[in-house]
Order: C-alpha cells, then sequence, then structure tokens
C-alpha cells in the first residue's frame, strides 16, 4: 500500500490505498517511517498519495487498537524533519488526521487547489502527535493552530495558501512535475552542500 520510487537521488513514496482514502495502519506508517530513515541516502523526498485524497489519516479499524497513541506517528515525521536533503509534501488531495504529521515535518507542500486540511484529535478525544503543535504553529501563527486543533476549523485550500500551509497550488496533472522542478537544485547539489544551506536556514 505504499510504493516507492527512487532514482537518482529522488525518492518518490505513495500512500496507494486510493478505495480507502489513503487511510493509514500500522503496517503503511511503519513502512513509510522505514522509507523515511533510509532516505538518509537521498538528496530529496517526495510525498504524495494515489487518488484524489492524500490520506484520510488514521484507518478506522486500527483506530479500535492502540494505534492513536503508537509513537510511529512521532517515528515517522521525526525522520522526515532529521533528513538531510530537501522533503516536498505533494498533496493531491484532502490531508486529515494524523496524516498531518508527516506533511508538517516536510520543508515544501504543495497542493492541488481543492485540497482541505483538517485534524479533529479535540473532537476526537485524541492528543496530537508531540511535534505536530508546534511545527503548524510555526506555518500558521499559534491562533490558527488552536482554531484547527481546539477549534476543529477545516482549512479550505484558500486558507492553507494564504496562511502559509502550503507553498504553491499546482494542477493536478502538474503536481509531480513541479515537485521534481523544486527539487532539481538540491539534487543537482552535493549532499553536503543541501545539508549545510538547510542547517543555517534551521
Amino acid at each position: 500500500m505504499i510504493t516507492l520510487d527512487k532514482n537518482d537521488g529522488l525518492w518518490i513514496a505513495t500512500i496507494d490505498r486510493p478505495d480507502k482514502a489513503n487511510s493509514l495502519t500500522y503496517e503503511m506508517l511503519s513502512e513509510l517511517a522505514d522509507i523515511a530513515e533510509a532516505a538518509q541516502a537521498a538528496r530529496a523526498l517526495i510525498l504524495t498519495g494515489a487518488g484524489k485524497v492524500f490520506s484520510a489519516g488514521m484507518d478506522l479499524e486500527a483506530a479500535k487498537t492502540d494505534l492513536p497513541t503508537n509513537p510511529v506517528w512521532e517515528r515517522l515525521s521525526g525522520a522526515i524533519a532529521a533528513l538531510p536533503g530537501l522533503s516536498i509534501a505533494a498533496l493531491n488531495g484532502t490531508v486529515a488526521g494524523g496524516a498531518m504529521g508527516m506533511v508538517l515535518a516536510c520543508d515544501l507542500r504543495i497542493s492541488v487547489p481543492t485540497a482541505k486540511a483538517f485534524y479533529p484529535v479535540m473532537k476526537l478525544g485524541f492528543l496530537p502527535q508531540p511535534s505536530d503543535p508546534g511545527r503548524l504553529a510555526a506555518l500558521v501563527g499559534a491562533s490558527r493552530a488552536k482554531m484547527i486543533l481546539m477549534g476543529g476549523h477545516k482549512v479550505s485550500p484558500e486558507e492553507a495558501l494564504a496562511w502559509g500551509l502550503v507553498e504553491r497550488h499546482v494542477a493536478p496533472d502538474a503536481l509531480l512535475d513541479e515537485a521534481r522542478a523544486l527539487a532539481a537544485d538540491t539534487l543537482g547539489a552535493t549532499r553536503e552542500h543541501a545539508e549545510a544551506i538547510k542547517r543555517l536556514i534551521g
């Protein structure tokens, strides 16, 4: 349910469960975390989804297990955040719930013009992943982060762009091409050069 394409330092990981809105199981999260950890050897990583939804978050059946509090979520987002190269979330559609963690951990986020975002932890009675509130607030500000996490606000595509939750809207048929174009300079540089610039940014 996760496909991985590797080509000259560029890794593209695709959540491939469109019949279930790309909802995430423990096995899928573990595989994504394995990929993100192994991608330390890559120069760029793109995360995307199959179909019209990036991910609806946690699988409903998996929610009945210990998955809501499993450390695999933080393992995945931490591995993405630790990448020395460039990480890009190419959102082919709406992102919801725990799937926000991997998106927030990426360096860049681009999306189709119809992609919404929401993280209904207050309504569902879960805590967000530990690193997510800080990353969300860094992008959209503390008050807007509270709107999303505490007020249950569903971020419209227009708001996501205006608030800085995504950097750019891209037509669906050009999404991966745009992600590859954004990664091109990093792919053309040495690993050490890319890592040094990323470290300077912080």
